[in-house]
């Protein structure tokens, strides 16, 4: 999968999510990257991070202030008073959407957290390619969101049927807008 805007070039950290229309496997859904979003340098670390619906987080300090974490999205309202260096708060996400995260001493830090309820979920690189594995074969449902495309909710989708044998696959989208207020 390749992520592209409008003018082709790359897009980094677009979750790319694929919902079979068969449905996804029960149980709890895991992924090989750490649940973790760190403050470091004064900025958060991922920007974008991809968790499970009903996933815990984890929110460990590694600078020397103390950070007040929060969002105010709906569905994912939560807050993590101040705490400082070589303290860790964390979150359990319970509904699949999107957690834009602020710290309340520090109002240039800025990332997101994309809960999904799909075990088909990744984030692009700096080339802006993603690689699902082990999709069944059939129709499905297709969805990039990124926190600068245009389009409600950041995101777009299209349906498409997953070949035995499938092969690379490009999305292109509009990535100038700015996302939504957090």
């Amino acid at each position: 999968m390749s992520v592209r805007d409008a003018a082709g070039r790359p897009v980094r950290d677009a979750v790319v999510t694929v919902h079979p229309a068969a449905g996804v496997p029960r149980g709890p859904i895991r992924f090989p990257w750490a649940l973790r979003v760190a403050q470091q340098d004064v900025q958060f670390q991922p920007y974008v991070l991809i968790a499970p619906v009903g996933g815990t987080v984890a929110f460990p300090n590694l600078d020397r202030v103390r950070h007040h974490v929060y969002s105010f999205s709906r569905g994912a309202r939560f807050e993590l008073e101040l705490y400082g260096r070589d303290e860790t708060r964390s979150h359990v996400f319970a509904n699949a959407g999107v957690a834009a995260l602020g710290c309340n001493i520090h109002d240039q830090m800025l990332a997101y957290i994309k809960v999904v309820d799909t075990p088909w979920a990744m984030k692009t690189d700096s080339t802006g390619d993603a690689v699902l594995r082990g999709v069944p074969a059939g129709g499905a449902t297709l969805r990039v969101w990124h926190p600068r495309l245009a389009g409600r909710g950041n995101e777009i989708s299209q349906t498409l049927t997953v070949a035995a044998a499938a092969g690379r696959r490009t999305v292109s989208g509009d990535f100038s807008a700015r996302a939504a207020a957090r």
